[in-house]
């Protein structure tokens, strides 16, 4: 555990990546690039969000990133109104792809390892609170007590290739994990050409390995809560640390900018799909390193629900876990950071 104390005012936790906040790595952590011709970096916009990627390859290859990554928007975004999940959860269809499959597995695994804190159903919660695709009036309790009669995973099923709802009602969204999936899958598509330096970030989810431009493990940097919302242009955001990473994927959630205030009380967009209603607990932002990122993403998002305890166990339970925790002190003055699992640095 690594713990500082350091001021703070509820605010903005990002997560900031190897194209902004790319340092002199020590001479110690060289590790051999290995050839394969010039590094190259894509931008764009995919899943609601932006991209980028970097990768040492004998050629430019945007278009088969951007193809790969297209698969899963069509598969998986709820903004693309042709996409499975939304054909779904309109009606329309209830048959599924390999993709998707693939990602309700591990939506179903993270669960059940939750007791029920990550659920890909609880998106009208999410818009009861006014943090989702359709802005409501405060909920009641009735309100809430409702909505939850059909938000829950045990009320979907599996059943061969199609999706099978106790109540049609239920609404499927599986934006706390789609994107830690389709950097999953933009990796997968640099090893198949063996590629084997890049650095792959889809809105903030990170798949890394083999090294940056400069030789060095990717540098990735979690940034500090500030006072304001974003810094402005041509200020670089105060980082909270700089993580040194290969070979492993890396996810971020945290309670920064969507939150409102209601008769003194601060709800933040984080609901806890168990109970209903906006989490209120200390953790500001929950950063997991894991093998995959689908899995990182979604325990991300638990982490923020479960709260500090929880998440300790589960990362204890995991060897190939890492944790980073930013959590308010009690009269939210100031903050401490905690890390869990094994750190070698």
């Amino acid at each position: 555990m690594n713990e500082m104390k350091k001021p703070i005012n509820w605010v903005i936790l990002a997560l900031l990546l190897v194209g902004t906040v790319l340092i002199v790595g020590f001479p110690s952590l060289l590790i051999p690039s290995g050839g394969g011709g010039a590094y190259h970096t894509n931008q764009g916009y995919i899943f609601g969000t932006v991209y980028k990627v970097t990768y040492q390859y004998k050629t430019d290859i945007q278009s088969l990133i951007e193809d790969r990554m297209h698969e899963v928007d069509n598969s998986l975004s709820p903004f693309n109104e042709h996409s499975v999940i939304t054909r779904i959860n309109t009606g329309e269809s209830m048959e599924t792809d390999s993709l998707f499959r693939t990602v309700w597995r591990k939506a179903d695994e993270v669960y059940h390892l939750t007791n029920g804190a990550f659920d890909i159903t609880c998106a009208p919660l999410v818009n009861a609170w006014g943090f989702g695709f359709r802005q409501s009036e405060f909920p009641s309790s009735q309100a809430i007590d409702s909505l939850l009669s059909f938000v829950g995973m045990d009320k979907v099923q599996m059943e061969g290739t199609r999706i099978v709802k106790r109540d049609p009602r239920t609404l499927l969204d599986c934006s706390a994990i789609a994107k830690g999936f389709g950097s999953d899958c933009v990796a997968e598509l640099f090893r198949s050409l063996g590629i084997h330096n890049y650095m792959v970030e889809i809105g903030g989810e990170v798949v890394v390995h083999g090294v940056n431009p400069k030789g060095y493990p990717w540098r990735i940097g979690i940034s500090r809560p500030t006072e304001v919302p974003s810094p402005r242009e041509g200020e670089a955001t105060p980082l909270d640390t700089i993580l040194a990473l290969t070979d492993c994927a890396l996810a971020t959630s945290g309670n920064y900018r969507n939150f409102y205030y209601r008769d003194g009380q601060r709800y933040a967009h984080t609901v806890d799909p168990r109970l209903g209603y906006p989490v209120q607990h200390a953790v500001l932002s929950a950063t997991v390193i894991a093998p995959t990122c689908m899995e990182a993403d979604a325990l991300a998002t638990s982490f923020m629900v479960i709260g500090a305890d929880s998440a300790r166990l589960i990362v204890d339970a995991r060897p190939d876990l890492r944790a980073y925790l930013i959590l308010a002190t009690p009269d939210s003055t100031s903050y401490t950071n905690l890390r869990l699992g094994r750190w070698d640095e």
